[in-house]
């Protein structure tokens, strides 16, 4: 495949898009805001917090350009369909409006106040550079004061009094911190948690009232805390008891085309006549419902009765049942090796009408080069059924708002290779859930894969007598073991907006309970333990990952995008080398994008061509950091740079492979660039990865240089959906 010409065709257009002037359909006298920043003269105030206050803010641009605006200035002034449709791809280029400036001095000495900053100033500062302004505010903050003493006053009414005294402990608002209306608000928020998690229906932060007496002598203050029993927008003629609410009546509606079981609705529903109001309770049944999948909504509604009752009426709304979902990757690289990916799957979210959630799936893995008789083929085929309980105890043990998932799979692979022909049956028995919101785990107590090698090429025969390694890792064995994972991120969207960061640990055990049976269990020719005349493997395997991603520049729109991981898998007892299956490799869309998958390592050595004619370069040990600049371009469109080093390595050694099987010359290194559509419900992307350093050369010629990075077996195109990481 030429990528030479397509890709001196977007640089061409990319040089025209950047001499196009951003400046050039101002009006006269007119301005573009093409920069704005904020300088603070205290540390203790972050220019980022201020940011959002700015009322007017310019066009996003990338080092200083606005490809957006580039776009949009590209259109004349006549109305035309070609116009009209470069015009809504670009983004009409920000006009300075001096006005604007006295919005934002505003909006951020009040957020200052809010802080806890009095007396604060601000002033703002343009400068013209041609028909562009650049604007720059200088934030002064003011004075704070430290809390002296803190009184606090309610109501002595129906336990109320006895309640606030069982909480106070509990406050955020302590003597010696710095006053602030932030932090007053907060506390009135987690307070009224409390008051509603103990059956006080209908109270909310309204009911608090606070009073600050900064005249004092030593620069302190005397904060007054009140609860009141009227709001703030009210009057003390308004005013009544705070009481607690029981649960009267409770109605639970489904629609009529959706047949779940009612016993699996009333074990996912937590709210009973007759227990005490609780905001925390009402909030678990809606999570435990919303969780089912089957339902595109639930509205939990409480209406009072008495002035100590409030019903309950519980509304599910229909949803799509059953559907189609599709993936696909590609990849090239410039030996004029294709590889792709298509993946189909249909679910059933209610299959016997208890909330369970089927899942089958058609997997395809295609490599080949045309004109040419080299070629992989790979199919599978998975079912997977999601049951919502966890089998053997029922969802009544389990009250919070996060109940856990059993999950049962099983799934056939075949694969035809030129080396080789392989089947593969796998199932698993699992558990899915999570704590909270960020803290997601899958505990499999029982995995196991049967794996069947059948039609070897002589070549590879005669390759896997000369390697004891390899005669393991691609013979036919049978894998039993328990596995998990626990994973943790701050921001689990599917496409996160904001700052946020990850960790994720993957283990596998395998062999360890079928080792106690190995006195009953028979041996092959090489000592091992067969079941079924099919050796067992015994191995551990760990993965662990950390990212990082920061967002930044206007809205947030840019993003710094960083990734490491680690893996090992070690071989012991029955087997000598981990399954091929469970081994790591490097390359592809998501990981060394300079290779194709399996194309890299491991460490120094060469491709086995002679043996592999499709790639299948594997280790027992990974290490992987990549690093992702990502920015807007136009429309849709985003843009990313990106740079991966790593590798696999084998911590046992492989013939023809010299010296350590780890070191630092035989880390690999790339860099490349991307392009995404960004729908925000999914997110397609393209990159093109060139190699930097390839360890597999001979010492001295390992750094490859720009004149080379397009040319053959040093670049690779991929196809993918989602971001890499």
């Amino acid at each position: 495949m030429n990528c030479r010409k397509p890709i001196s065709l977007l640089l061409i257009a990319g040089m025209l898009a950047v001499s196009c002037s951003t400046t050039r359909i101002l009006p006269e006298g007119k301005y573009r805001l093409a920069g704005s920043k904020i300088k603070v003269d205290r540390s203790e105030v972050r220019p980022s917090e201020l940011s959002s206050y700015v009322s007017q803010k310019p066009n996003a641009s990338v080092f200083g350009w606005s490809p957006s605006v580039a776009l949009y200035n590209l259109a004349d002034t006549s109305d035309t369909w070609l116009n009209n449709l470069v015009r809504s791809l670009g983004a009409e280029p920000v006009v300075f409006d001096p006005e604007q400036l006295a919005v934002s001095v505003d909006n951020m000495e009040n957020h200052l106040e809010y802080i806890g900053w009095y007396g604060s100033t601000v002033r703002s500062d343009v400068e013209y550079k041609g028909k562009r302004a650049y604007v720059t505010y200088y934030v002064h903050p003011g004075h704070r004061y430290k809390i002296a003493s803190i009184q606090y006053k309610v109501p002595e009414s129906d336990g109320f009094e006895r309640d606030f005294e069982m909480d106070k402990r509990r406050t955020t608002i302590k003597t010696g911190q710095y006053l602030s209306e932030a932090d007053l608000e907060a506390e009135t928020v987690r307070s009224t948690e409390f008051f509603q998690n103990r059956g006080y229906y209908g109270f909310n932060k309204n009911y608090y009232f606070f009073e600050a007496d900064t005249l004092r002598s030593d620069g302190t203050a005397d904060l007054t805390m009140s609860i009141r029993e009227y709001p703030r927008n009210g009057s003390p003629d308004e005013a009544k008891p705070h009481r607690k609410y029981t649960i009267g009546n409770v109605t639970l509606s489904t629609p009529a085309d959706v047949n779940v079981r009612t016993s699996v609705l009333e074990n996912l529903n937590i709210l009973r006549p007759g227990m005490r109001y609780s905001a925390r309770v009402v909030d678990a049944t809606y999570s435990r419902l919303s969780n089912l999948s089957v339902f595109n909504g639930v509205n939990v509604a409480m209406t009072p009765v008495f002035d100590d009752v409030v019903d309950c009426d519980i509304t599910l709304q229909n949803g799509r049942v059953q559907g189609f979902k599709a993936n696909l990757e590609a990849s090239v690289n410039s030996t004029g090796l294709f590889g792709i990916s298509p993946q189909l799957n249909y679910f059933h979210k209610n299959i016997f009408h208890g909330g369970e959630l089927f899942n089958l799936g058609l997997k395809g893995n295609f490599q080949f080069k045309p004109k040419e008789d080299v070629r992989s083929t790979e199919f599978s085929i998975t079912s997977t059924i999601r049951i919502p309980k966890l089998i053997g105890l029922p969802n009544s043990l389990f009250r919070g708002p996060n109940l856990p998932h059993t999950d049962l799979s099983l799934g056939f692979s075949y694969q035809d290779r030129p080396e080789y022909k392989r089947t593969m049956i796998t199932t698993t028995f699992g558990y899915i859930g999570s704590l909270g919101r960020n803290f997601f785990y899958e505990l499999y107590p029982f995995k196991a894969n049967i794996v069947r090698l059948f039609s070897i090429s002589d070549s590879f025969v005669e390759r896997m007598m000369k390697d004891l390694f390899l005669t393991y890792a691609y013979s036919d064995h049978f894998d039993m073991g328990v596995g998990g994972m626990l994973y943790y991120t701050t921001d689990a969207s599917t496409i996160p907006k904001r700052t946020y960061h990850y960790a994720r640990l993957n283990l596998d055990l395998s062999g360890n309970v079928l080792s106690l049976f190995n006195s009953a269990m028979p041996t092959n020719d090489f000592g091992s333990h067969t079941i079924w005349e099919t050796p067992y493997a015994q191995y551990v395997r760990a993965e662990i990952q950390f990212g990082q991603t920061f967002r930044f520049g206007g809205d947030d729109q840019q993003a710094l995008a960083l990734r490491f991981l680690a893996g090992a898998g070690y071989a012991y007892g029955n087997s000598y080398s981990v399954p091929f299956e469970k081994q790591f490799y490097a390359g592809g869309a998501n990981s060394m994008r300079g290779w194709q998958a399996r194309a890299l390592g491991p460490g120094s050595v060469e491709p086995w061509t002679e043996y592999f004619l499709i790639p299948s370069q594997t280790g027992d040990m990974k290490m992987e950091a990549n690093v992702e600049y990502r920015f807007p371009l136009f429309w849709k469109l985003e843009g990313a740079l990106f740079a991966d080093a790593g590798n696999v390595w084998n911590l046992r050694k492989v013939e023809g492979y010299e010296g350590p099987n780890f070191s630092f010359d035989t880390i690999a290194g790339d860099w490349g660039l991307g392009i995404r559509v960004n729908l925000d419900f999914i997110l397609v992307r393209i990159d093109l990865g060139t190699k930097v350093y390839e360890p597999c050369r001979p010492a001295g010629s390992r750094w490859i240089g720009p004149s080379d990075w397009l040319k053959g077996g040093n670049y690779a195109l991929h196809f993918g959906v989602g971001y890499p990481f």
